[in-house]
């Protein structure tokens, strides 16, 4: 119990602290290095509390494909940030405003652990005996959820698409494949024979 306790106060400090830098680190490369930090901390809190199927998806997908990602756009794209940084200003107050919001939020949370200390203890497990968290989160996400799983793939879906359509550019003078004239292709079409003269190239 006390590894345990010692474990998760040195992941959460860690997490927290990289995601402080997330945000006021001046190199956009340093912030996606802290971000994979966080995640990799968040991925042990998630060990902490046996859902180690979570740990290991939040590894792979999010640190192994979208932390990366990020990295590779950053420093591909050669953004100038510090233009983009010169009229974040004006959001300030928006800024603020959510901040206020997401601090009252935390005071009620914790305001309910002096009010009612036990409802942690009301709480449900998170795995039902005897099953593991894979099978149990297999059994939520495709039976109870299993519309709301369809909708949420196909609003991806959808965002997919549409993020090519509007970064497509159609070029002239590009040449491109034709699946018809393929397919309606003899062999006639296909060979140009040549009669080649004595000491005559092709």
């Amino acid at each position: 119990m006390i590894f345990q306790t010692i474990a998760f106060y040195l992941f959460s400090a860690v997490m927290i602290a990289a995601a402080f830098m997330v945000i006021a680190a001046r190199n956009p490369v340093h912030s996606v290095l802290f971000l994979i930090l966080a995640f990799f901390n968040a991925a042990g809190l998630f060990v902490l509390m046996g859902a180690e199927f979570l740990a290991m998806i939040l590894v792979v997908v999010y640190v192994g494909a979208v932390a990366v990602l990020f990295l590779f756009v950053v420093m591909m794209l050669d953004v100038d940030f510090t233009e983009l940084k010169s009229g974040a200003l004006q959001y300030l107050p928006v800024g603020a405003l959510l901040g206020l919001i997401l601090l009252a939020e935390l005071v009620m949370v914790g305001g309910v652990w002096v009010m009612a200390p036990g409802a942690s203890t009301a709480l449900a497990s998170a795995t039902p005996p005897g099953m593991t968290n894979t099978v149990a989160l297999g059994r939520i996400l495709y039976t109870d959820y299993i519309y709301y799983f369809q909708i949420a793939g196909l609003v991806l879906l959808v965002a997919m698409i549409g993020a090519i359509v509007l970064t497509l550019r159609h070029r002239p003078g590009v040449r491109r494949q034709s699946i018809s004239v393929q397919n309606a292709r003899t062999p006639e079409m296909a060979m140009h024979l040549v009669d080649a003269k004595p000491g005559e190239g092709a």
